[in-house]
């Protein structure tokens, strides 16, 4: 797809990649981003996210969303924003689909587990260490570690919340190799592919949770948005079973979020004066976002999610087994390092904190399966809940 916006990322005026790479044209005809996609689609980090957690815990449901299918949902919803915009939708669906490529087994039960283990060697934070999984783990390369990804993919990965002022360790490194320009505002791909994942999650979290039977719809209905719009659904579709028109809301209800981001954000665009991605980046501020409303409501409805589905008892119960779980696996292993695979072992660094650090990535790139059966194996039994 041409790139019409003059403030949307060119590929064929990429700051470039770390590595300089010959015969860049000898696998087909596509650019830069095109070519970042598809070095993600690839990788394995991608594919195991078909194994970890979004929402519920290794799942037993083939119903529910993982990591792999919330990041192709995001991908969508940027694609059609980026579209929507004249942005560049490649760099745009890149950066949806590597978003969460830095979590952990069990999201951010997991995350917290590694956050202790690595509390003296500088913590773990899942958005630093996507940029350390692209950037030095991934390795399908001869001649250097990573997936020698674009500049603007990095950058976008970086910051994709905005300008990052207190980068931690695995960001700073990643910073370091190849300066990400942290302290201003990222691409608007960037900052589209950020709200993209609200918009995904925010809506299709609800269906999860409705399937699962931690959400109702009578308590669903508590949130102004979901009520208004669950009106209109049956006003609609008044002989239809309430049952049957849960997908309509959900969908009816990204639309209404898509159609508003989009409207709002022509206007921020338009009244910043920016004509340049440099501008963008200079611009001292998010130019995608809700309107005033939307933003509200949007609020409203994520501490609904947050008391009603996230923190639920049966959640929070799972929750603590999987901090459990990992929390095991990495003092296993430092206890005894040889206990690695053996290319992770004959990698090993010698010295704190590097050392910790390189166990605690051997861990987060686990899916949630293996690190349940590395821990029967390494540490003992242990009870799970039905259907974890």
């Amino acid at each position: 797809m041409s790139v019409h916006a003059p403030w949307a990322s060119h590929p064929a005026r990429s700051k470039g990649r770390l590595h300089e790479e010959q015969n860049a044209t000898a696998r087909g005809p596509r650019d830069a981003f095109q070519r970042d996609r598809d070095r993600i689609i690839h990788s394995i980090s991608f594919r195991r996210l078909r194994h970890k957690t979004q929402v519920f815990m290794a799942p037993d449901g083939d119903h529910f969303r993982v990591r792999l299918t919330h990041s192709l949902e995001v991908a969508q919803i940027g694609r059609t924003i980026a579209r929507a915009l004249g942005l560049n939708e490649d760099l745009t669906e890149a950066l949806c689909l590597a978003h969460d490529i830095g979590h952990p087994p069990f999201g951010h039960a997991g995350e917290a587990a590694l956050t202790k283990s690595l509390a003296c060697e500088g913590g773990f934070d899942h958005n630093g260490h996507t940029l350390r999984a692209l950037m030095t783990i991934e390795a399908p390369y001869p001649r250097w570690r990573g997936l020698n990804l674009s500049w603007e993919m990095l950058e976008g990965l970086a910051k994709h919340n905005g300008p990052v002022t207190a980068p931690g360790w695995a960001l700073a490194e990643a910073d370091a190799a190849l300066p990400l320009d942290l302290a201003r505002w990222p691409s608007l791909e960037a900052q589209v592919a950020a709200i993209a994942d609200d918009i995904a999650y925010d809506n299709h979290d609800i269906d999860d949770g409705l399937r699962a039977g931690l959400l109702t719809l009578d308590q669903l209905l508590a949130v102004p948005m979901v009520s208004r719009i669950w009106g209109d659904v049956r006003a609609r579709f008044p002989d239809v079973a309430p049952a049957r028109l849960i997908g309509e809301l959900i969908r009816t209800q990204i639309g209404e979020m898509v159609a508003d981001l989009i409207a709002d954000t022509r206007a921020r665009i338009a009244g910043s004066g920016v004509g340049s991605v440099e501008d963008v980046r200079a611009a001292g501020r998010c130019l995608v976002g809700f309107s005033a409303k939307m933003r509200e409501e949007e609020r409203v409805l994520k501490r609904f999610m947050y008391a009603e589905l996230y923190h639920h008892p049966r959640q929070l119960a799972a929750a603590a087994i999987a901090e459990g779980i990992i929390g095991g696996l990495f003092a296993a292993y430092r206890a005894d390092p040889g206990r690695l695979p053996a290319d992770w072992a004959e990698r090993l660094p010698g010295d704190e904190p590097q050392r910790s650090r390189h166990i605690a990535d051997f861990i987060a790139g686990m899916t949630d399966r293996y690190a349940v059966s590395r821990y029967h194996e390494l540490v003992g039994p242990i009870d799970l809940p039905e259907g974890f």
